[in-house]
Protein backbone atom coordinates (compact mmCIF):
# COMPACT_ATOMS: atom_id res chain seq x y z
CA UNK A 1 0.00 0.00 0.00
CA UNK A 2 2.80 2.42 0.95
CA UNK A 3 4.65 1.60 -2.24
CA UNK A 4 1.53 2.25 -4.29
CA UNK A 5 1.02 5.63 -2.62
CA UNK A 6 4.66 6.57 -3.21
CA UNK A 7 4.40 5.54 -6.85
CA UNK A 8 1.31 7.70 -7.30
CA UNK A 9 3.00 10.60 -5.52
CA UNK A 10 5.94 10.40 -7.89
CA UNK A 11 3.56 11.07 -10.79
CA UNK A 12 2.05 14.11 -9.11
CA UNK A 13 2.38 17.32 -11.09
CA UNK A 14 1.97 20.54 -9.16
CA UNK A 15 -0.74 22.63 -10.84
CA UNK A 16 0.28 26.02 -12.15
CA UNK A 17 -1.72 28.71 -10.35
CA UNK A 18 -2.23 32.16 -11.80
CA UNK A 19 -2.17 34.21 -8.59
CA UNK A 20 -3.37 37.36 -10.32
CA UNK A 21 -6.42 35.48 -11.59
CA UNK A 22 -7.44 34.34 -8.10
CA UNK A 23 -6.45 37.60 -6.37
CA UNK A 24 -10.09 38.68 -5.66
CA UNK A 25 -10.75 35.41 -3.85
CA UNK A 26 -7.48 35.68 -1.91
CA UNK A 27 -8.33 39.21 -0.77
CA UNK A 28 -11.67 37.95 0.55
CA UNK A 29 -10.01 34.99 2.32
CA UNK A 30 -7.54 37.33 4.01
CA UNK A 31 -10.39 39.69 4.87
CA UNK A 32 -12.37 36.89 6.56
CA UNK A 33 -9.42 36.10 8.84
CA UNK A 34 -8.57 39.73 9.62
CA UNK A 35 -12.17 40.64 10.50
CA UNK A 36 -12.47 37.52 12.66
CA UNK A 37 -9.23 38.24 14.55
CA UNK A 38 -10.11 41.89 15.11
CA UNK A 39 -13.55 40.94 16.36
CA UNK A 40 -11.94 38.77 19.02
CA UNK A 41 -9.73 41.60 20.25
CA UNK A 42 -11.80 44.78 19.83
CA UNK A 43 -13.85 46.23 22.66
CA UNK A 44 -17.60 46.40 22.07
CA UNK A 45 -17.44 50.19 21.76
CA UNK A 46 -15.11 49.83 18.77
CA UNK A 47 -16.98 47.09 16.89
CA UNK A 48 -18.18 49.73 14.42
CA UNK A 49 -14.72 49.54 12.85
CA UNK A 50 -15.53 46.08 11.51
CA UNK A 51 -18.12 47.43 9.07
CA UNK A 52 -15.62 49.94 7.70
CA UNK A 53 -12.95 47.26 7.40
CA UNK A 54 -15.34 44.85 5.64
CA UNK A 55 -16.27 47.59 3.18
CA UNK A 56 -12.60 48.17 2.40
CA UNK A 57 -12.12 44.42 1.90
CA UNK A 58 -14.90 44.42 -0.72
CA UNK A 59 -13.37 47.42 -2.48
CA UNK A 60 -9.92 45.85 -2.18
CA UNK A 61 -11.16 42.67 -3.87
CA UNK A 62 -12.58 44.85 -6.62
CA UNK A 63 -9.12 46.21 -7.48
CA UNK A 64 -7.73 42.95 -9.00
CA UNK A 65 -11.03 42.47 -10.83
CA UNK A 66 -10.45 45.82 -12.51
CA UNK A 67 -6.79 45.09 -13.25
CA UNK A 68 -7.71 41.72 -14.77
CA UNK A 69 -10.28 43.43 -16.99
CA UNK A 70 -7.91 46.19 -18.08
CA UNK A 71 -4.52 44.53 -18.43
CA UNK A 72 -5.37 40.83 -18.26
CA UNK A 73 -5.86 38.31 -21.04
CA UNK A 74 -9.30 37.68 -22.49
CA UNK A 75 -9.51 34.38 -20.62
CA UNK A 76 -7.46 32.62 -17.94
CA UNK A 77 -8.07 28.97 -17.17
CA UNK A 78 -7.02 27.06 -14.06
CA UNK A 79 -7.25 23.40 -13.04
CA UNK A 80 -7.84 21.99 -16.52
CA UNK A 81 -10.62 24.45 -17.34
CA UNK A 82 -12.54 23.93 -14.12
CA UNK A 83 -12.01 27.51 -12.95
CA UNK A 84 -12.12 30.17 -15.65
CA UNK A 85 -11.62 33.92 -15.39
CA UNK A 86 -13.11 35.54 -18.50
CA UNK A 87 -15.01 38.76 -19.14
CA UNK A 88 -18.28 37.08 -18.14
CA UNK A 89 -16.80 36.08 -14.78
CA UNK A 90 -15.18 39.47 -14.14
CA UNK A 91 -18.35 41.54 -14.61
CA UNK A 92 -20.23 39.23 -12.25
CA UNK A 93 -17.45 39.30 -9.65
CA UNK A 94 -17.57 43.10 -9.75
CA UNK A 95 -21.37 42.97 -9.43
CA UNK A 96 -21.28 40.75 -6.34
CA UNK A 97 -18.61 42.85 -4.64
CA UNK A 98 -20.48 46.09 -5.33
CA UNK A 99 -23.76 44.61 -4.07
CA UNK A 100 -22.05 43.40 -0.91
CA UNK A 101 -20.53 46.85 -0.36
CA UNK A 102 -23.96 48.49 -0.62
CA UNK A 103 -25.45 45.92 1.78
CA UNK A 104 -22.69 46.71 4.28
CA UNK A 105 -23.64 50.38 4.09
CA UNK A 106 -27.25 49.40 4.73
CA UNK A 107 -26.32 47.07 7.60
CA UNK A 108 -23.93 49.19 9.62
CA UNK A 109 -26.36 51.37 11.56
CA UNK A 110 -28.94 48.63 12.11
CA UNK A 111 -26.35 46.26 13.56
CA UNK A 112 -24.91 48.94 15.84
CA UNK A 113 -28.29 50.06 17.13
CA UNK A 114 -29.94 46.65 17.28
CA UNK A 115 -27.37 45.02 19.53
CA UNK A 116 -26.60 42.27 17.03
CA UNK A 117 -23.30 40.45 16.88
CA UNK A 118 -21.37 42.55 14.37
CA UNK A 119 -18.12 40.66 13.84
CA UNK A 120 -19.76 37.33 13.13
CA UNK A 121 -22.22 38.98 10.74
CA UNK A 122 -19.49 40.49 8.59
CA UNK A 123 -17.44 37.27 8.65
CA UNK A 124 -20.45 35.33 7.38
CA UNK A 125 -21.14 37.93 4.72
CA UNK A 126 -17.53 37.78 3.51
CA UNK A 127 -17.73 33.98 3.33
CA UNK A 128 -20.99 34.15 1.38
CA UNK A 129 -19.58 36.71 -1.06
CA UNK A 130 -16.50 34.52 -1.50
CA UNK A 131 -18.82 31.72 -2.63
CA UNK A 132 -20.52 34.08 -5.09
CA UNK A 133 -17.21 35.24 -6.53
CA UNK A 134 -16.14 31.62 -6.92
CA UNK A 135 -19.46 30.78 -8.59
CA UNK A 136 -18.73 33.32 -11.33
CA UNK A 137 -15.65 31.32 -12.41
CA UNK A 138 -16.81 27.78 -11.63
CA UNK A 139 -16.97 25.60 -14.73
CA UNK A 140 -17.27 22.19 -13.06
CA UNK A 141 -20.15 20.53 -11.20
CA UNK A 142 -18.04 20.05 -8.08
CA UNK A 143 -16.73 23.62 -7.96
CA UNK A 144 -20.28 24.93 -8.62
CA UNK A 145 -21.68 22.88 -5.74
CA UNK A 146 -18.89 23.91 -3.36
CA UNK A 147 -19.41 27.57 -4.27
CA UNK A 148 -23.17 27.19 -3.84
CA UNK A 149 -22.83 25.74 -0.35
CA UNK A 150 -20.21 28.32 0.61
CA UNK A 151 -22.60 31.14 -0.25
CA UNK A 152 -25.71 29.40 1.14
CA UNK A 153 -24.64 28.17 4.59
CA UNK A 154 -23.70 31.65 5.91
CA UNK A 155 -26.97 32.98 4.44
CA UNK A 156 -28.96 30.43 6.48
CA UNK A 157 -27.42 31.78 9.68
CA UNK A 158 -27.78 35.43 8.63
CA UNK A 159 -31.50 34.93 8.00
CA UNK A 160 -31.94 33.92 11.66
CA UNK A 161 -29.73 36.70 13.01
CA UNK A 162 -32.41 38.09 15.37
CA UNK A 163 -32.21 35.13 17.72
CA UNK A 164 -34.89 36.41 20.11
CA UNK A 165 -37.36 37.09 17.30
CA UNK A 166 -39.74 34.21 16.53
CA UNK A 167 -40.18 35.34 12.91
CA UNK A 168 -36.43 35.48 12.37
CA UNK A 169 -36.01 31.98 13.77
CA UNK A 170 -38.81 30.77 11.51
CA UNK A 171 -37.14 32.49 8.54
CA UNK A 172 -33.82 30.78 9.20
CA UNK A 173 -35.33 27.32 9.75
CA UNK A 174 -37.51 27.45 6.61
CA UNK A 175 -34.64 28.72 4.49
CA UNK A 176 -32.28 26.08 5.86
CA UNK A 177 -34.59 23.06 5.60
CA UNK A 178 -35.84 23.86 2.09
CA UNK A 179 -32.32 24.85 1.01
CA UNK A 180 -30.86 21.54 2.14
CA UNK A 181 -33.68 19.67 0.38
CA UNK A 182 -33.03 21.60 -2.85
CA UNK A 183 -29.28 20.96 -2.58
CA UNK A 184 -29.98 17.25 -2.24
CA UNK A 185 -32.13 17.23 -5.39
CA UNK A 186 -29.52 19.19 -7.32
CA UNK A 187 -26.68 16.93 -6.15
CA UNK A 188 -28.72 13.87 -7.09
CA UNK A 189 -29.11 15.31 -10.59
CA UNK A 190 -25.39 16.07 -10.78
CA UNK A 191 -24.61 12.44 -9.86
CA UNK A 192 -26.82 11.28 -12.74
CA UNK A 193 -24.98 13.57 -15.14
CA UNK A 194 -21.61 12.34 -13.93
CA UNK A 195 -22.73 8.74 -14.18
CA UNK A 196 -23.93 9.14 -17.75
CA UNK A 197 -21.13 11.36 -19.09
CA UNK A 198 -18.19 10.21 -16.94
CA UNK A 199 -17.13 13.82 -16.27
CA UNK A 200 -17.92 16.75 -14.00
CA UNK A 201 -16.44 19.36 -16.36
CA UNK A 202 -19.26 21.36 -17.91
CA UNK A 203 -17.81 21.45 -21.42
CA UNK A 204 -17.27 17.66 -21.36
CA UNK A 205 -20.87 17.14 -20.27
CA UNK A 206 -22.02 19.45 -23.07
CA UNK A 207 -20.08 17.42 -25.61
CA UNK A 208 -21.50 14.14 -24.28
CA UNK A 209 -25.18 15.20 -24.28
CA UNK A 210 -26.70 15.01 -27.75
CA UNK A 211 -30.01 16.72 -28.46
CA UNK A 212 -32.81 14.32 -29.29
CA UNK A 213 -30.77 11.32 -28.14
CA UNK A 214 -30.73 11.70 -24.33
CA UNK A 215 -31.32 8.60 -22.24
CA UNK A 216 -33.55 8.54 -19.16
CA UNK A 217 -30.71 9.11 -16.71
CA UNK A 218 -29.52 12.19 -18.58
CA UNK A 219 -33.03 13.65 -18.75
CA UNK A 220 -33.56 13.15 -15.01
CA UNK A 221 -30.16 14.69 -14.33
CA UNK A 222 -30.95 17.82 -16.37
CA UNK A 223 -34.37 18.23 -14.73
CA UNK A 224 -33.11 17.71 -11.17
CA UNK A 225 -30.24 20.18 -11.58
CA UNK A 226 -32.57 22.86 -12.92
CA UNK A 227 -35.09 22.22 -10.13
CA UNK A 228 -32.33 22.52 -7.54
CA UNK A 229 -31.34 25.94 -8.84
CA UNK A 230 -35.01 26.93 -9.18
CA UNK A 231 -35.14 26.99 -5.38
CA UNK A 232 -32.15 29.30 -5.21
CA UNK A 233 -33.75 31.79 -7.58
CA UNK A 234 -37.15 31.36 -5.83
CA UNK A 235 -38.92 30.25 -9.00
CA UNK A 236 -42.51 29.04 -8.64
CA UNK A 237 -43.31 26.44 -7.25
CA UNK A 238 -40.01 26.48 -5.34
CA UNK A 239 -40.62 29.97 -3.95
CA UNK A 240 -42.53 29.22 -0.75
CA UNK A 241 -39.57 29.98 1.51
CA UNK A 242 -39.03 33.49 0.16
CA UNK A 243 -41.88 35.60 1.65
CA UNK A 244 -41.51 34.31 5.23
CA UNK A 245 -37.71 34.38 5.09
CA UNK A 246 -37.63 37.90 3.67
CA UNK A 247 -40.09 39.17 6.29
CA UNK A 248 -38.41 37.47 9.25
CA UNK A 249 -34.77 38.20 8.42
CA UNK A 250 -33.17 41.57 9.23
CA UNK A 251 -33.95 43.91 6.33
CA UNK A 252 -30.30 44.24 5.16
CA UNK A 253 -30.08 40.44 5.04
CA UNK A 254 -33.32 40.34 3.07
CA UNK A 255 -31.82 42.79 0.56
CA UNK A 256 -28.70 40.61 0.33
CA UNK A 257 -30.74 37.43 -0.26
CA UNK A 258 -33.07 39.02 -2.79
CA UNK A 259 -30.23 40.36 -4.95
CA UNK A 260 -26.87 38.65 -4.37
CA UNK A 261 -28.07 35.16 -3.49
CA UNK A 262 -30.67 35.12 -6.28
CA UNK A 263 -28.11 36.42 -8.79
CA UNK A 264 -25.63 33.70 -7.78
CA UNK A 265 -28.26 31.07 -8.52
CA UNK A 266 -28.86 32.59 -11.94
CA UNK A 267 -25.12 32.72 -12.65
CA UNK A 268 -24.74 29.02 -11.96
CA UNK A 269 -27.84 28.23 -14.01
CA UNK A 270 -26.55 30.29 -16.96
CA UNK A 271 -23.14 28.59 -16.87
CA UNK A 272 -24.68 25.13 -16.80
CA UNK A 273 -27.22 25.82 -19.56
CA UNK A 274 -24.75 27.37 -21.98
CA UNK A 275 -21.82 25.03 -21.24
CA UNK A 276 -23.30 21.70 -20.14
CA UNK A 277 -26.79 21.70 -21.71
CA UNK A 278 -26.41 23.35 -25.13
CA UNK A 279 -27.63 20.18 -26.80
CA UNK A 280 -30.37 19.41 -24.27
CA UNK A 281 -32.74 22.24 -25.18
CA UNK A 282 -35.55 19.75 -25.86
CA UNK A 283 -35.48 18.98 -22.13
CA UNK A 284 -34.76 22.29 -20.42
CA UNK A 285 -36.59 24.69 -22.77
CA UNK A 286 -40.16 23.51 -21.93
CA UNK A 287 -39.25 23.34 -18.24
CA UNK A 288 -37.83 26.87 -18.14
CA UNK A 289 -40.76 28.17 -20.21
CA UNK A 290 -43.24 26.87 -17.64
CA UNK A 291 -41.11 28.09 -14.71
CA UNK A 292 -40.83 31.58 -16.22
CA UNK A 293 -44.57 31.87 -16.93
CA UNK A 294 -45.58 30.55 -13.49
CA UNK A 295 -42.99 32.60 -11.62
CA UNK A 296 -43.89 35.99 -13.05
CA UNK A 297 -47.65 35.31 -12.88
CA UNK A 298 -47.90 33.81 -9.39
CA UNK A 299 -45.46 36.36 -7.98
CA UNK A 300 -47.45 39.27 -9.36
CA UNK A 301 -50.88 37.96 -8.38
CA UNK A 302 -49.81 37.28 -4.80
CA UNK A 303 -48.05 40.65 -4.57
CA UNK A 304 -51.37 42.38 -5.28
CA UNK A 305 -52.76 41.12 -1.95
CA UNK A 306 -49.88 42.19 0.29
CA UNK A 307 -50.14 44.92 2.93
CA UNK A 308 -46.59 44.52 4.24
CA UNK A 309 -43.90 46.25 2.16
CA UNK A 310 -41.28 43.54 2.70
CA UNK A 311 -43.65 40.74 1.69
CA UNK A 312 -44.67 42.80 -1.33
CA UNK A 313 -41.02 43.15 -2.31
CA UNK A 314 -40.57 39.42 -1.71
CA UNK A 315 -43.26 38.52 -4.22
CA UNK A 316 -41.96 41.29 -6.48
CA UNK A 317 -38.57 39.57 -6.35
CA UNK A 318 -40.21 36.27 -7.28
CA UNK A 319 -41.90 37.94 -10.25
CA UNK A 320 -38.70 39.66 -11.38
CA UNK A 321 -37.03 36.25 -11.36
CA UNK A 322 -39.62 35.13 -13.91
CA UNK A 323 -38.62 37.94 -16.24
CA UNK A 324 -34.96 36.94 -15.87
CA UNK A 325 -35.82 33.30 -16.60
CA UNK A 326 -37.76 34.27 -19.73
CA UNK A 327 -34.75 34.71 -22.09
CA UNK A 328 -33.08 31.57 -20.67
CA UNK A 329 -35.99 29.50 -21.95
CA UNK A 330 -34.66 30.21 -25.48
CA UNK A 331 -30.94 29.94 -24.77
CA UNK A 332 -30.76 26.96 -27.13
CA UNK A 333 -32.29 28.89 -30.03
CA UNK A 334 -29.68 29.87 -32.63
CA UNK A 335 -31.36 33.23 -33.20
CA UNK A 336 -31.78 34.17 -29.53
CA UNK A 337 -28.95 32.39 -27.68
CA UNK A 338 -26.48 35.27 -27.62
CA UNK A 339 -29.16 37.83 -26.82
CA UNK A 340 -30.47 35.61 -24.01
CA UNK A 341 -27.14 35.63 -22.18
CA UNK A 342 -26.82 39.38 -22.53
CA UNK A 343 -30.44 39.93 -21.41
CA UNK A 344 -29.99 37.85 -18.25
CA UNK A 345 -26.77 39.56 -17.16
CA UNK A 346 -28.05 43.07 -17.94
CA UNK A 347 -31.27 42.36 -16.04
CA UNK A 348 -29.27 41.14 -13.02
CA UNK A 349 -27.14 44.30 -13.02
CA UNK A 350 -30.16 46.61 -13.21
CA UNK A 351 -32.17 44.52 -10.75
CA UNK A 352 -29.35 44.83 -8.22
CA UNK A 353 -29.49 48.63 -8.25
CA UNK A 354 -33.26 49.06 -8.07
CA UNK A 355 -34.01 46.30 -5.56
CA UNK A 356 -31.23 47.27 -3.16
CA UNK A 357 -32.42 50.86 -3.39
CA UNK A 358 -36.00 49.84 -2.55
CA UNK A 359 -34.85 48.01 0.56
CA UNK A 360 -32.62 50.93 1.58
CA UNK A 361 -35.74 53.13 1.53
CA UNK A 362 -37.60 50.59 3.69
CA UNK A 363 -34.74 50.61 6.21
CA UNK A 364 -34.60 54.41 6.31
CA UNK A 365 -38.35 54.95 6.75
CA UNK A 366 -38.90 52.10 9.21
CA UNK A 367 -36.34 53.69 11.54
CA UNK A 368 -39.02 56.32 12.19
CA UNK A 369 -42.29 54.43 11.72
CA UNK A 370 -41.20 51.13 13.29
CA UNK A 371 -43.60 49.44 10.90
CA UNK A 372 -43.40 47.46 7.72
CA UNK A 373 -46.97 48.12 6.65
CA UNK A 374 -47.49 49.90 3.33
CA UNK A 375 -49.79 52.36 5.12
CA UNK A 376 -46.82 53.52 7.24
CA UNK A 377 -45.35 55.10 4.08
CA UNK A 378 -48.37 57.38 3.73
CA UNK A 379 -47.49 61.05 3.28
CA UNK A 380 -43.78 60.32 2.94
CA UNK A 381 -43.38 63.13 0.43
CA UNK A 382 -44.62 65.62 3.01
CA UNK A 383 -41.92 64.97 5.62
CA UNK A 384 -39.14 63.24 3.62
CA UNK A 385 -39.36 64.44 -0.01
CA UNK A 386 -35.90 63.15 -0.90
CA UNK A 387 -36.76 59.60 0.20
CA UNK A 388 -40.12 59.85 -1.59
CA UNK A 389 -38.44 60.81 -4.87
CA UNK A 390 -35.85 58.03 -4.50
CA UNK A 391 -38.60 55.51 -3.73
CA UNK A 392 -40.45 56.65 -6.84
CA UNK A 393 -37.33 56.06 -8.92
CA UNK A 394 -36.91 52.50 -7.63
CA UNK A 395 -40.54 51.41 -7.81
CA UNK A 396 -41.08 53.00 -11.22
CA UNK A 397 -37.95 51.21 -12.43
CA UNK A 398 -39.20 47.88 -11.03
CA UNK A 399 -42.44 48.50 -12.94
CA UNK A 400 -40.46 49.04 -16.17
CA UNK A 401 -41.30 52.71 -16.68
CA UNK A 402 -38.84 54.63 -18.92
CA UNK A 403 -36.35 56.22 -18.82
CA UNK A 404 -35.19 54.23 -15.76
CA UNK A 405 -33.03 51.13 -15.78
CA UNK A 406 -35.90 48.69 -15.30
CA UNK A 407 -37.51 49.57 -18.61
CA UNK A 408 -34.35 48.75 -20.55
CA UNK A 409 -33.84 45.48 -18.66
CA UNK A 410 -37.37 44.40 -19.59
CA UNK A 411 -36.98 45.67 -23.16
CA UNK A 412 -33.76 43.69 -23.55
CA UNK A 413 -35.45 40.55 -22.19
CA UNK A 414 -38.44 40.94 -24.52
CA UNK A 415 -36.12 41.50 -27.48
CA UNK A 416 -34.16 38.32 -26.75
CA UNK A 417 -37.36 36.27 -26.53
CA UNK A 418 -38.90 37.68 -29.71
CA UNK A 419 -35.69 37.00 -31.63
CA UNK A 420 -36.40 33.28 -31.19
CA UNK A 421 -39.28 33.73 -33.70
CA UNK A 422 -41.29 30.76 -32.45
CA UNK A 423 -44.90 30.45 -31.30
CA UNK A 424 -43.71 29.55 -27.80
CA UNK A 425 -41.66 32.76 -27.69
CA UNK A 426 -44.58 34.91 -28.78
CA UNK A 427 -46.90 33.36 -26.20
CA UNK A 428 -44.37 33.83 -23.39
CA UNK A 429 -43.78 37.43 -24.44
CA UNK A 430 -47.54 38.05 -24.31
CA UNK A 431 -47.73 36.54 -20.82
CA UNK A 432 -44.83 38.75 -19.75
CA UNK A 433 -46.52 41.84 -21.21
CA UNK A 434 -49.69 41.16 -19.21
CA UNK A 435 -47.62 40.61 -16.07
CA UNK A 436 -45.82 43.90 -16.61
CA UNK A 437 -49.19 45.66 -16.44
CA UNK A 438 -50.20 43.68 -13.34
CA UNK A 439 -46.96 44.55 -11.56
CA UNK A 440 -47.48 48.24 -12.23
CA UNK A 441 -50.70 48.04 -10.18
CA UNK A 442 -49.04 47.17 -6.88
CA UNK A 443 -45.99 49.35 -7.44
CA UNK A 444 -48.25 52.33 -8.17
CA UNK A 445 -50.38 51.50 -5.11
CA UNK A 446 -47.34 52.01 -2.91
CA UNK A 447 -46.39 55.25 -4.68
CA UNK A 448 -49.96 56.54 -4.36
CA UNK A 449 -49.66 56.10 -0.60
CA UNK A 450 -46.29 57.88 -0.62
CA UNK A 451 -47.50 60.89 -2.59
CA UNK A 452 -51.22 61.20 -1.88
CA UNK A 453 -52.08 59.70 1.52
CA UNK A 454 -51.69 61.41 4.87
CA UNK A 455 -48.92 60.53 7.28
CA UNK A 456 -49.96 57.92 9.91
CA UNK A 457 -51.23 59.66 13.09
CA UNK A 458 -50.36 62.99 11.48
CA UNK A 459 -46.69 62.58 12.39
CA UNK A 460 -44.73 64.96 10.13
CA UNK A 461 -41.40 64.79 11.98
CA UNK A 462 -38.47 64.39 9.56
CA UNK A 463 -36.71 61.10 8.95
CA UNK A 464 -33.13 61.06 10.21
CA UNK A 465 -31.22 59.00 7.64
CA UNK A 466 -27.74 57.79 8.67
CA UNK A 467 -24.92 58.68 6.28
CA UNK A 468 -24.15 55.03 5.29
CA UNK A 469 -27.75 54.58 4.10
CA UNK A 470 -27.57 57.92 2.27
CA UNK A 471 -24.45 56.64 0.50
CA UNK A 472 -26.22 53.38 -0.40
CA UNK A 473 -29.17 55.33 -1.78
CA UNK A 474 -26.85 57.56 -3.80
CA UNK A 475 -25.14 54.58 -5.44
CA UNK A 476 -28.39 52.81 -6.26
CA UNK A 477 -30.25 55.89 -7.53
CA UNK A 478 -27.39 56.84 -9.84
CA UNK A 479 -27.08 53.28 -11.12
CA UNK A 480 -30.82 52.96 -11.77
CA UNK A 481 -31.01 56.23 -13.69
CA UNK A 482 -27.75 55.92 -15.64
CA UNK A 483 -28.59 52.46 -16.99
CA UNK A 484 -31.96 53.70 -18.23
CA UNK A 485 -30.63 56.88 -19.81
CA UNK A 486 -27.39 55.39 -21.16
CA UNK A 487 -28.13 51.69 -21.81
CA UNK A 488 -24.84 51.28 -23.66
CA UNK A 489 -23.15 51.44 -20.25
CA UNK A 490 -24.18 47.81 -19.65
CA UNK A 491 -25.16 46.34 -23.02
CA UNK A 492 -21.53 45.64 -23.91
CA UNK A 493 -21.27 43.18 -21.03
CA UNK A 494 -21.83 39.43 -21.27
CA UNK A 495 -21.93 38.79 -24.96
CA UNK A 496 -21.83 35.13 -25.89
CA UNK A 497 -18.15 35.30 -26.81
CA UNK A 498 -17.36 36.49 -23.26
CA UNK A 499 -18.43 33.14 -21.77
CA UNK A 500 -15.55 30.82 -22.59
CA UNK A 501 -16.74 27.58 -24.14
CA UNK A 502 -20.36 28.67 -24.61
CA UNK A 503 -22.17 26.94 -27.45
CA UNK A 504 -25.51 27.65 -29.09
CA UNK A 505 -26.77 24.95 -31.49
Amino acid sequence: MLGLLLAQASDWITPVIDWHAVAPELVLVVGVNVVLLLDLNLADAKKWMLATLTGFVMLGALVPVVTLAVIGDDSRSLFDGRYVIDEYALILKAFFLLVAYVVILMSQTELEEGGYYQGEFYVLMLCSVLGMVMMSSARDLISIFVALELLSIPAYMMAAWRKRDVKSNEAGVKYYLLGVFASGIMLYGMSFLFGSTNSTLLTDIGAALTDGDLNGMEVVGVVFVICGFAFKISAVPFHTWAPDTYEGAPTPVTAFLSVASKAAGFVALVSIIFLAFPNASDVYQPLLWVLAALTMTVGNVLALRQTNIVRLLAYSSVSQGGFILMPLAFAGNSNAGGSALNAVVVYLLVYGFMNLGAFAIVIAVSRKTRSGEISSFGGLFGYAPGLAVAMTVFFASLAGIPPLGGWFAKFNAFRAVLQAETNAAYVLAAIAAVNTVISAAYYMRVLRSVWMDDAPDGDQSPVVTPSPIVAALGITVIGTIVVGVIPSAVTRFAELKDLTGAVVP
